[in-house]
């Protein structure tokens, strides 16, 4: 008797185990609330919106600050930001090379090699900026100053003061500066035939002072309605 009230007990706990086991309510895992931001970010990364995505990793990252599974894609928007400065870099705008690499540097700190190569060459191509400011400033110093044409015009016309001597004298200095240093033919336009020599020898006078080997070209003009004047042009290139 004794073993089947033992067959019977067992079999009366496992049907109630089983029981239990059917009546219990299954387990639900909690849903990936994080999924679609996560999908927003690779659309972000794959679109090249760099700032957007920037700004979409910050918030996941707030959201967890231990989780490392983001890792990787702070690595990929690190390496983004490395190839846009290279491109910019090969525009020449070297101001977004750099910028873009200071970002990618904030988002691989313990990188250095990563970054290392383009911060050489935006460190060289500013060199060069300065340089080529420098050496046009220098240009500029050294280029003289225009006293009486327009260097931008194609020809300038300067009326002399044959009523004032000593005016006149500083005008005809202040053309031959700008006959030599501009390449200039020059025009002598005069309202009698006797004003164009003595006007066309002082201000040969004065090129050769300045220049002896300059090719003076003068040009005569008799226009009796037209005061005294001289018309500068530069030669072309």
């Amino acid at each position: 008797m004794k073993p089947f009230a033992s067959r019977y007990l067992l079999l009366v706990a496992f049907s109630l185990l089983l029981g239990a086991c059917q009546s219990a309510p299954p387990v639900v895992e909690a849903p990936d609330t994080r999924a679609p931001a996560i999908a927003q970010l690779e659309q972000s990364l794959a679109s090249n919106e760099l700032a957007t995505a920037e700004d979409q990793l910050a918030a996941l990252q707030g959201q967890a600050p231990e989780d490392r599974s983001l890792e990787p894609y702070q690595r990929q928007l690190a390496e983004a930001y490395l190839r846009r400065s290279q491109i910019d870099l090969q525009k020449g705008d070297v101001n977004a090379a750099a910028t873009a690499l200071s970002r990618a540097r904030a988002l691989m700190p313990k990188a250095p090699a990563l970054t290392g190569e383009v911060n050489s060459a935006i460190a060289e191509a500013r060199k060069a900026e300065l340089d080529k400011a420098e050496a046009d400033l220098k240009a500029a110093e050294a280029k003289p100053v225009a006293k009486v044409i327009d260097p931008s015009a194609p020809s300038t016309t300067v009326a002399l003061n044959l009523a004032d001597i000593q005016q006149m004298r500083r005008q005809l200095d202040a053309i031959a500066a700008d006959v030599v240093n501009y390449q200039c033919d020059v025009s002598i336009q005069a309202p009698r035939t006797d004003d164009y020599p003595w006007l066309a020898t002082l201000l040969t006078k004065r090129v050769k002072k300045l220049d002896p080997g300059f090719d003076l070209k003068l040009q005569k003009q008799i226009l009796r309605n037209v005061p005294a004047q001289v018309v500068l042009t530069p030669r072309k290139p």
